[in-house]
């Protein structure tokens, strides 16, 4: 038996931001950063929730990579303004941070790391959440996940709810539109390895199978296009549609190895999601094989790369997934994120211990070992074929 989840109302296309105009309730904290804040963004969305009859409020303090504190702030805030509607506007980062912050507001008895599938949290007692995402890729505003980061552990915490997920999702290609060509990239790479993964997962069913291949094939075709010229509207709005999908797919079955190394390197050297876990993707691949060849070749597949075997179709779709890493100038090697051996091999204790707590190492096809792990971030780093 599997249990799907998805947001309750889902509204895209042109103008789709106008949707705010129906909201009914009193007051509405917007969450978001100084940088959303700037492009103009967080004045449209207040003015159309002013004409819906709310009051706004803006909380513009989330960091990139968000931290406890940022939630923490954020937190004596809503409890000084008492919203009934919390809106998560910007990346990933934005949308997480009001998910957290929604939950500790609703429940001031429970600790952050509290925050998980076995725990009831019985929200919207008090307040709800829209999700308006304005970049293309983690597909936080349809995902029961929040990635948050403890300072003092340099540890991404994995949090999980179902009932974090938004109750409306306003995907309005308007805005990310804005997005520069790097952004557009270390985003669209995020989105394409959470549908891989949510493909390869051992807790994967139909829906989410769905749901991953569409995005699959829809970032592939896309994800090129928008990466090189943001005019491109059509392309520009696959991809805000196929982050979505992706974030329906990895968060309805889960995320693997990619996740669980890409997230240890990010909480300890400070690097964007999206190109640490580039940086490990084709590693991690040759490394699932030997359990997971079957879902690599219908991925090959789907995107139009055949062979005489599986085994071939997946040689040539790890070779077209590499020139694709490159077309977009991520990284297909730690050391391509400009890391030193030397800094690696100091923390990679450190980094084989976080990547081992870690949800992606629950389902991933291939359980690693801590020895495993270690070999893996060694072999990511040099860009040397597994072997093991």
């Amino acid at each position: 038996m599997w249990e799907f989840t998805s947001p309750k109302t889902i509204i895209i296309g042109e103008d789709a931001l106008e949707y705010l105009k129906t909201i009914e309730g009193e007051k509405a904290l917007i969450v978001t950063d100084k940088v959303i804040r700037s492009l103009g963004f967080v004045d449209k969305v207040e003015s159309y929730l002013r004409e819906a009859g709310l009051e706004t409020k803006v909380y513009d303090e989330v960091e990139p990579e968000p931290v406890t504190e940022n939630v923490f702030r954020g937190v004596e805030v809503a409890r000084q303004y008492n919203p009934d509607w919390f809106i998560g506007l910007g990346g990933g980062s934005c949308i997480d941070t009001a998910k957290a912050i929604w939950v500790l507001y609703e429940r001031p008895d429970i600790r952050i790391d509290e925050i998980n599938p076995l725990t009831k949290l019985g929200l919207r007692r008090k307040a709800k959440l829209i999700a308006i995402p304005t970049t293309s890729g983690s597909g936080s505003e349809a995902s029961w996940a929040i990635v948050i980061t403890d300072v003092k552990e340099k540890r991404k915490m994995e949090l999980a709810s179902r009932e974090v997920v938004a109750d409306i999702v306003i995907l309005d290609p308007s805005l990310p539109s804005t997005m520069p060509p790097r952004l557009v990239a270390d985003t669209g790479v995020d989105a394409l390895v959470n549908a891989m993964e949510g493909y390869i997962s051992t807790w994967r069913n139909y829906l989410s199978d769905i749901h991953a291949i569409s995005a699959i094939k829809t970032i592939f075709k896309y994800l090129p296009r928008a990466y090189r010229n943001r005019s491109d509207r059509e392309a520009v709005e696959k991809m805000h549609y196929a982050a979505m999908l992706a974030g329906l797919a990895f968060s309805n079955s889960q995320i693997c190895i990619g996740h669980a190394m890409g997230h240890a390197i990010g909480a300890l050297f400070k690097v964007p999601h999206g190109r640490t876990i580039a940086s490990v993707l084709i590693t991690t691949i040759e490394y699932n094989l030997s359990e997971a060849l079957d879902r690599y070749a219908e991925i090959a597949e789907e995107i139009g790369v055949r062979d005489d075997s599986k085994e071939k179709t997946v040689e040539k779709f790890i070779q077209v997934l590499r020139k694709f890493l490159i077309e977009l100038d991520e990284p297909v090697t730690i050391r391509d994120i400009g890391l030193s051996w030397q800094k690696v091999q100091e923390s990679l204790d450190d980094l084989v211990e976080r990547a081992m707590m870690s949800t992606g190492t629950v389902a991933n096809p291939r359980t690693p070992t801590a020895e495993d792990y270690r070999k893996l971030f060694i072999y990511a780093f040099e860009g040397r074929r597994v072997d093991f």
